[in-house]
């Protein structure tokens, strides 16, 4: 008993640590934005602002056309969410169910994709969509992001554990692919499809590197794009880098909080039990 309560008194001090470790980058960020300009490069640095400085939000909000970009980040991230969740769902019911010549060697060769690097593939994609006119447009933005083989493979283990009896019931009651699909399947994947939506909509909503490369003008830039504004030759705002990355990373923080253990279920759930 006593070994038991040393283990998970360790146990909770090491997650308490790491919990901590994880909130202070949070903290410091609010407490550089509510700082003045000499207060963010003052050392030794001060964690509690003298003087709290709540305009900071609004000059960091009218300082750059964070309306537009907040739009164009929820346009982005909508029709990239719901394009790849509509992708994953059927070619993993391609990929589990199905039977077709050359499933298992497709199978493979799309897990080995997995294994190249994102940024390899930054200037195949560039050159792709400017042949077709894209660059600077929303399609530069969704279309290379509407599908995803983790996504595919994370959902298809799901589809495995789903007994086959199920399938070959429906079958018999003259049940189409499609209407198992959608009727069965889904409905018994929900979590492991709940949590994939989420994790696409904040990596969407947190890309940075490739709206950067693929747009031009503020027209269609995204909320991550636009914290580049208050960074120039002359130097960097701190406080209204972070008053900006406050008000961009929230509601991310409030879609996380809401749905994290839809999140939890859906990657440490194997299948079905019974």
């Amino acid at each position: 008993m006593t070994k038991k309560r040393i283990s998970q008194a360790l146990l909770i001090i090491i997650l308490t640590l790491g919990a901590i470790t994880m909130l202070v980058p949070f903290i410091w960020m609010l407490s550089t934005a509510l700082k003045t300009a000499p207060e963010t490069v003052k050392v030794p640095p001060t964690w509690i602002p003298k003087h709290m400085q709540w305009q900071n939000f609004v000059t960091a909000w009218h300082a750059a056309p964070f309306l537009t970009y907040f739009i164009n980040s929820l346009i982005v991230t909508t029709v990239t969410t719901i394009g790849q969740l509509f992708t994953t769902i059927l070619a993993a019911f391609a990929f589990s169910r199905l039977n077709f010549y050359g499933k298992n060697f497709l199978f493979a060769l799309f897990l080995s994709t997995m294994m190249v690097p994102g940024e390899m593939l930054i200037i195949p994609n560039f050159v792709t969509l400017s042949k077709f006119s894209l660059i600077n447009t929303y399609g530069a933005l969704i279309i290379p992001w509407l599908a995803s083989f983790f996504a595919v493979f994370t959902l298809r283990q799901t589809f495995n554990a789903i007994p086959n009896e199920l399938y070959y019931a429906a079958k018999l009651d003259g049940s189409s692919d499609w209407h198992f699909l959608w009727t069965m399947m889904v409905p018994l994947s929900k979590s492991a499809i709940t949590a994939i939506g989420i994790l696409e909509v904040i990596g969407s909503w947190n890309s940075f590197m490739w709206p950067l490369i693929v747009t031009n003008t503020a027209k269609v830039r995204t909320l991550p794009v636009g914290l580049n504004a208050f960074t120039s030759d002359a130097g960097t705002q701190f406080q209204l880098l972070m008053a900006a990355s406050t008000f961009v990373i929230l509601p991310m923080i409030i879609v996380y909080l809401c749905l994290q253990k839809y999140i939890i279920a859906g990657i440490s759930k194997s299948g079905l039990k019974g």
